[in-house]
């Protein structure tokens, strides 16, 4: 049996994040002000960034995911994620994009996150 979708030897299954562009650091501490409203620790430490791609035109691009996708927020948490990042100094543009593959897992969340709920 082979798979209908292959995919490319070597490439990620979560791109890469701009994290030497200027603004990366401020776009990271907006997303860390969204919390999802069952979880009391921030989506950018329970691992549901999963990119911050920054075009040298400050568009910012998120691709995000959820803990699982029936979650009861999914239609809003991306506009959320595009509130916090829009009113920053310099950003043109914000595009949430979300995405359920590769599924998240525990094994995503920082270790602050760990912590806070009692998982270490």
């Amino acid at each position: 049996m082979t798979d209908a979708s292959p995919k490319l030897e070597g490439t990620p299954l979560i791109p890469p994040s701009s994290t030497d562009h200027p603004l990366y650091d401020q776009v990271v501490e907006a997303c860390r002000g969204v919390y999802d409203p069952e979880i009391p620790v921030n989506i950018y430490d329970l691992g549901l960034i999963y990119t911050i791609d920054i075009s040298p035109e400050n568009a910012v691009n998120v691709t995000m995911t959820l803990t699982a996708p029936g979650c009861p927020v999914a239609g809003e948490m991306p506009g959320w994620v595009a509130e916090a990042i829009e009113p920053l100094a310099g950003v043109k543009q914000v595009d949430v994009d979300m995405v359920f593959e590769p599924p998240w897992g525990m094994d995503m969340m920082s270790d602050e996150a760990r912590l806070e709920l009692g998982f270490m």
